[in-house]
């Protein structure tokens, strides 16, 4: 089921009211009433996939209750560390529950959305050493967000084990945390820490916060219809024939898939956490701005934070972060990049990309300017040195989304090749339509205002500047709206 799907316009009013005027007097009722409307959300794609995250649900549940039951143990880690390599005993004590919770969240993972590629890598291999290999693959369907509740869940047990939260007693609570459907298919991914104890506590409908989530849900619905799937229309047909595709028009893709992917995904996240305060929970930033960004640095402070943070926290930091020899840091820096480039799928595009994040990332942190900047900056107009600084890191971002979004690296390659082989402009070509130009500055400019606060509409207080500006949005909406595209995000 989309967000911007006819059946969600109809889905979400009725869960909204059930919830608040049938079910809101028992919170464990409400909460399964989330929960069932949750896996109806969710199995409106293939209810077959219902299975996998009610079984991983289930085994973490109970991990968390081993966890918390077993007595503690020498081997337990520190807070700060998650498999420490020199006492980590993985099948004695409390280790043996996380070692469960974890082999069986990633095999699950592992095997529905990696099977297929390592098979053909190893394939691919043996061929290249003049051995003859026929590979053998699975036809395999990739649940939609297993990516994202994998790694939700895993945060459960990892900080149960950690001590950093108690383990729940609550199936139903711990469930619906899973399964919440505002987030439950593209992020953003969140902590058990901050989303669980919000199941565990009866809430009550506030207006301020419904209003909020309005004008989330609006403005996310703007980036996604009028501004993601606008550009994809320019988009696809670039990236699908680029080998006859001109020079300029394939800069001009580049620059477009940068604002597509931009507004598909922060656009779900936006939807995502509206959506969410409609029902009395507050979800995690997901984006702040990130095409504003001074240093690629920055950049990864404010694109997909919860995926950044999530590596961060246990990943980069368990290897040791960087307060290791400067050698070890420069490694632990490169796999969180290769790794999160993995994680968004099974093609060697992706890890190219990760892998070029890294490089860019590095020089920052060799030199110590990995923090420079930790604000939006302080001027409504940027300085020339800002400008300039944003628009060498769109650059660069733009040049790495070449990666994302290509099949295969070769064509990565020669999509940029063509930059400077093809020609500049040919004889039929056609800028991009006035009424796209006129989107993208409008949605700049609503950015660039709105960078101080997660939404622009929370800067508007007055009623006489707001209503007019939900009009010009549903408006755009109604007359810019392209054909009903699936989220970008959705794949991985």
């Amino acid at each position: 089921m989309l967000f911007n799907s006819f059946e969600f316009l109809i889905f979400l009013p009725i869960v909204f009211l059930l919830y608040w005027f049938v079910f809101q007097e028992n919170l464990k009722i409400q909460n399964a009433f989330i929960l069932l409307a949750s896996y109806l959300f969710y199995g409106w794609w293939d209810w077959r996939f219902l299975a996998l995250i009610v079984a991983s649900s289930a085994v973490d549940y109970w991990c968390g209750l081993q966890l918390a039951g077993s007595s503690r143990q020498s081997a337990v880690a520190p807070a700060n560390r998650l498999l420490p390599t020199t006492y980590f005993k993985p099948f004695q004590g409390k280790n043996l529950y996380l070692t469960i919770s974890i082999l069986l969240n990633l095999g699950l993972l592992g095997f529905f959305k990696y099977f297929n590629f390592f098979i053909e890598s190893a394939s691919d291999i043996i061929n290249l050493l003049g051995f003859q290999a026929h590979a053998s693959t699975l036809n395999l369907i990739l649940p939609v967000g297993i990516s994202f509740y994998t790694f939700q869940t895993m945060s459960y047990t990892i900080d149960v084990y950690r001590g950093k939260m108690e383990a729940t007693k609550d199936p139903i609570a711990f469930f619906s945390y899973v399964a919440f459907f505002p987030q439950l298919v593209a992020g953003p991914i969140e902590r058990a820490s901050h989303l669980l104890p919000q199941f565990l506590k009866m809430r009550e409908f506030e207006y301020q916060q419904g209003s909020d989530g309005m004008k989330l849900i609006l403005w996310g619905l703007f980036k996604k219809v009028v501004v993601a799937d606008n550009c994809a229309l320019v988009v696809n047909p670039i990236f699908e024939n680029y080998q006859t595709a001109s020079g300029l028009e394939l800069i001009m893709g580049a620059i477009l898939f940068s604002f597509q992917i931009y507004g598909d995904f922060s656009g779900y996240s936006d939807i995502a956490i509206g959506t969410a305060k409609l029902f009395g929970f507050d979800l995690m930033t997901n984006f702040r701005t990130p095409y504003f960004s001074r240093d690629i640095a920055e950049f990864w402070r404010r694109w997909h934070i919860s995926l950044s943070t999530w590596f961060r926290d246990y990943v980069y930091i368990p290897l040791g972060g960087s307060r290791v020899s400067k050698a070890k840091a420069l490694r632990n820096i490169f796999i969180v990049f290769l790794v999160s480039g993995f994680w968004h799928g099974a093609n060697w595009t992706f890890i190219a990309w990760g892998g070029i994040h890294a490089a860019l990332f590095i020089p920052l942190f060799v030199l110590g300017k990995n923090r420079t900047y930790q604000d939006e900056g302080r001027h409504l107009i940027p300085t020339f040195r800002e400008l300039i600084q944003m628009i060498g890191t769109f650059t660069m971002v733009t040049l790495a989304w070449v990666f994302f979004r290509a099949a295969s690296v070769g064509d990565a390659l020669g999509y940029l090749n063509g930059f400077l082989n093809n020609s500049v402009l040919p004889e039929n070509f056609a800028w991009i339509g006035y009424d796209l130009r006129m989107v993208l500055i409008l949605f700049l400019g609503l950015e660039w205002l709105g960078r101080f606060q997660f939404n622009w509409l929370e800067r508007i207080q007055r009623k006489w500047y707001r209503y007019p500006a939900y009009l010009l949005l549903t408006v755009a909406l109604i007359w810019f709206g392209a054909d009903e595209q699936q989220f970008i995000y959705f794949q991985f």
